[in-house]
């Protein structure tokens, strides 16, 4: 497994984008397709190089349970 390093910046990005994300879309999408959306709304703001990219990409994925478990808790 590659060690995923996000910079401070982008981290605060990513769960700011998620706290604004209807949870009914964070919980409707597939993995990939999640994962997609989330690096889009990153990338609309700030242009990512391609080691940021993969590395955002990689925490994302590793992350996916824990976005669900936010967006469950808050459709709850």
């Amino acid at each position: 497994m590659r060690m995923c390093l996000v910079n401070s910046k982008i981290l605060r990005q990513l769960w700011s984008v998620v706290e604004q994300t209807q949870s009914s879309t964070l919980l409707g999408l597939s993995d990939t397709d999640l994962v997609k959306l989330l690096l889009g709304q990153i990338e609309s703001n700030k242009v990512l190089n391609h080691e940021e990219t993969c590395s955002l990409t990689d925490y994302i994925y590793s992350r996916i349970l824990l976005i669900r478990d936010l967006a469950q808790s808050r459709s709850a």
